[in-house]
Order: structure tokens, then C-alpha cells, then sequence
């Protein structure tokens, strides 16, 4: 039985093209001579250099940034500790209710979520900016940490924490000396995702932001309505970069993290 034909092999260029060839010409346009993003004029990096020495992007870039390490780390310790309680805790009363709360935002629509956040907002009289889209960007992504970390507690082995706790440790210290270093890839995934969510994320943040807050992405938005530049090609052509690091980085972790389990488990299982 052939399992690669020339109808999955063309199925699956085709999909790879629709994906990544858009991405493949935003770059090489990034760097046109020219100021009309469908000219090619010659190769030139002078839209980066303008880039630099433009103020509005380089703010924005830093309330991106900024908004998505706070809202990343702040979601990932909060979805740590609910993937925690949700496969450990066994059952217990509001059990449904809970888990509910924590995955609603995967299939809840995000004008949904950046409206009801921005009424909350209104109602306690707390004034948008960067604290009210570091909150909403912690609320929807807290969930994708959750299932990330609770995935790998499930295939976790219990006896590990059960030996630390019969040399002495209390279950704190269990957690931090034997838990958490084991689901480390995990966590580390988690944050990774939340922190390209948060990158991304241009709803949510156009309900929650204020005047003294504007992130890139909302940025961008508002300058292509204008029309494309050169500017944003290679503003856009950054942020892939990022994207492609990050995501080449959480593979190289994962990677490590499984080679070395491997390499526990068997030094485990050799006789002494």
C-alpha cells in the first residue's frame, strides 16, 4: 500500500504555497527601492533604516512587547496552577464550572470576549491602557497555557511527587523540585504561545486600549487602511522573523527535554 501518492504530495504543496507564498513576497518586497509596494525597483534596505527612525512604530513595537511579556508570564503561572488543580484535584464540587470558565474563551469569539471586557472596564471605572490589555490579553490566553500544561500532567508519572514525598518534602517542595522541571517543556510552550497570542492578538487589544496605549498590530491596522508602505513590509517581515525564531527555539527545547527524559528513563531501567 503506498502511503505518499502524487495526489498527497500535490495536495500538500499546494497547501504549503497558500500559506507561506503571500509571507514569501510581503519579504522580498520589504526590500524594494522603491515606495510602491507592487514596483519592483531594485534591492535596497532603506525601509528598514526608515523604520528605525520611525517614533510611532518603535512605541507601538515596545507596548507590544511589553504587553506580551506581562500578559504571557502572568498567563502561564495562572494556567499552570489551574491545569494543575484540574488533573490533580480529582473531582470535586464546581469542578464542571471551573473547567468550564477556563476553556471558555477557546471557542468564545473574540468581539465577544474584547466587548464584555471593555463593559467590565466601563463599569469599575478602570482607565484603558496597557494594564487593561495585559488583563485581557492574560484572560484568553491563560486557557491555551491550561490545556498545554494539563496535557503533559496527564502522561505524568504521580510516583515521582509520591517518592519526593516520602523522603520528606512537603508537596510544595515536590512540585518545585520534581514537577515543575519535568513539565518545564510544557510551561515553556505555553508561554511561548501565549506570548505569540498576545503578539497577534488585534480585537481584543482594539477593545481594551486606550489613547495612552496602542499596540502594533492596531498600529498596522490603521496605517494600511491608508495603504500599504514599504515601512510595513518590513515592519511585517521583523515580526515573522520573531514568529520563526520563537517557534524554532520551543522546538529545539522540546526536542532537548525529550532526548534527556529518554536518557533518565534508560539510565532508570539499567540495573545497578
Amino acid at each position: 500500500m503506498r502511503r505518499f501518492s502524487w495526489f498527497n504530495a500535490t495536495a500538500l504543496t499546494l497547501g504549503f504555497a497558500f500559506l507561506y507564498i503571500p509571507m514569501i513576497i510581503l519579504v522580498i518586497y520589504s526590500f524594494n527601492a522603491s515606495k510602491l509596494v507592487t514596483v519592483w525597483a531594485g534591492f535596497s534596505t532603506q525601509w528598514y533604516g526608515e523604520l528605525v527612525r520611525n517614533e510611532e512604530f518603535l512605541n507601538a513595537a515596545w507596548v507590544t512587547i511589553k504587553v506580551a511579556v506581562m500578559s504571557s508570564t502572568i498567563a502561564t503561572v495562572l494556567g499552570t496552577m489551574a491545569a494543575y488543580v484540574l488533573v490533580r484535584a480529582g473531582r470535586f464540587s464546581g469542578r464542571t464550572l471551573f473547567s468550564g470558565m477556563i476553556y471558555a474563551p477557546l471557542v468564545m469569539p473574540e468581539v465577544i470576549t474584547g466587548l464584555s471586557l471593555l463593559l467590565l472596564f466601563i463599569g469599575i471605572g478602570l482607565d484603558r491602557g496597557v494594564l487593561t490589555i495585559v488583563l485581557a490579553h492574560t484572560t484568553f490566553s491563560m486557557c491555551y497555557v491550561s490545556v498545554v500544561v494539563s496535557s503533559r500532567l496527564v502522561t505524568f508519572d504521580k510516583s515521582l511527587e509520591e517518592a519526593a514525598l516520602d523522603l520528606g518534602c512537603s508537596p510544595f517542595e515536590a512540585f518545585r523540585l520534581v514537577t515543575l522541571p519535568i513539565i518545564a517543556p510544557a510551561v515553556i510552550s505555553g508561554w511561548l504561545l501565549a506570548f505569540t497570542l498576545s503578539l497577534d492578538d488585534l480585537v481584543i487589544a482594539s477593545f481594551t486600549t486606550g489613547p495612552s496605549a496602542t499596540t502594533l498590530p492596531i498600529k498596522i491596522f490603521s496605517a494600511v487602511r491608508l495603504g500599504v508602505s514599504p515601512e510595513i513590509n518590513a515592519l511585517s517581515t521583523i515580526m515573522i522573523a520573531i514568529v520563526t525564531i520563537g517557534v524554532i527555539m520551543a522546538s529545539l527545547i522540546t526536542k532537548q527535554a525529550a532526548v534527556r527524559q529518554a536518557r533518565d528513563e534508560r539510565m532508570a531501567e539499567r540495573p545497578a
